[in-house]
């Protein structure tokens, strides 16, 4: 049979409708510590189940599912850990991502889904009122807290776009939420100063971690909405990380335009976002992400380059590249206000 004539396969229909459990699966080897303890030598499900306060035959078959989908590695009666899961699943480890799940696999953001069909009927979330967009809304602490270590790498990547040739002074941070990115540009550049604006409790974790990485002299807190703040101006650098895909266009647009205004004449834009190709259905990470705001927001999606282009250029920038990062679901975007500036 040639391969444009392939026999039918339920296989992608039973994985899908099967994922839940991979979700509940890791969610429950976090809770219990598994991957730590493994990563401590304990490889045995008996060994395990002690560590870990369990039963032998559930840790036995909990380590099986995860081998099964590649979380664990099997020798003999024993569990070790694959080199990813190694390298963000144990609790020791400082690119350790199990805190994400508080607010990956959150009540609220598997709501969503669970009135999904009501939101395509709709065009936005069907949770009440605008569900996690609400002013002060706690799961937004649960992002500050689990998701950074995400974010490293976008925000290396990031620091180094900001300090190459020459470094901003002063940088708006707007959506900081854990602050990883403002940080990073303080870290390398002894001369940035940060106002990060975000909901009040949000800002108190960005202020944690500023304290932590030693730049808690150069950075300022400005709570409250970003679309109602008055952020000033002088800055020479703003950065939105993951925040545009929130909002409808015209949001956008006003956003960028009250930007552009607290902006120095040479001043940018440095925006992280899932941004899918023109097609809108490849990769398919940021491509699928529309489908987490049409969840959740009311009208926010993952938009292409070409419409976050379009919107830039509206609100006054004229000169915007796409950047790569490798490894990373996102890309970057930056913008300035002049031509011709680098």
């Amino acid at each position: 049979m040639s391969a444009s004539h392939q026999q039918p396969s339920p296989e992608l229909f039973f994985e899908t409708a099967n994922a839940y459990q991979r979700s509940a699966c890791l969610k429950a080897a976090v809770d219990l510590d598994l991957f730590t303890a493994i990563a401590e030598g304990c490889s045995e499900p008996a060994a395990l189940a002690s560590r870990c306060n369990a039963s032998v035959r559930g840790v036995r078959i909990l380590c099986e599912f995860l081998a099964a989908v590649g979380f664990l590695t099997k020798d003999g009666d024993g569990f070790g850990l694959t080199p990813d899961s190694a390298f963000f699943l144990d609790r020791n480890s400082p690119a350790y991502l199990g805190g994400a799940l508080e607010f990956l696999l959150s009540d609220l953001q598997k709501a969503g889904f669970d009135e999904f069909a009501a939101a395509v009927r709709k065009g936005g979330t069907a949770l009440e009122g605008d569900g996690a967009m609400s002013p002060n809304h706690p799961l937004w602490v649960k992002f500050a807290r689990g998701m950074a270590p995400l974010m490293t790498l976008a925000a290396q990547h990031i620091a180094g776009l900001a300090t190459n040739g020459r470094p901003p002074s002063k940088v708006l941070d707007l959506a900081a939420g854990h602050g990883a990115f403002g940080i990073e540009i303080a870290k390398r550049n002894p001369g940035a100063r940060i106002v990060a604006v975000d909901w009040p409790a949000v800002l108190e974790v960005a202020e944690e971690n500023a304290a932590r990485a030693g730049v808690a002299d150069r950075y300022q807190t400005l709570p409250g909405n970003a679309f109602e703040l008055d952020f000033g101006n002088g800055y020479d650098m703003a950065l939105l990380t993951n925040f545009l895909h929130h909002f409808d266009p015209p949001s956008c647009v006003g956003l960028l335009r009250k930007v552009h205004a607290a902006l120095n004449p040479a001043g940018s834009v440095i925006t992280l976002e899932f941004i899918p190709n023109e097609d809108r259905v490849s990769p398919p990470a940021p491509a699928m992400f529309s489908a987490v705001m049409l969840a959740g927001t009311l009208g926010g999606q993952a938009y292409t380059f070409s419409e976050l282009r379009g919107m830039f250029e509206e609100a006054g920038f004229p000169a915007n590249e796409l950047h790569e990062v490798e490894g990373a679901p996102q890309r970057i975007i930056v913008s300035r206000k002049q031509l011709g500036e680098g």
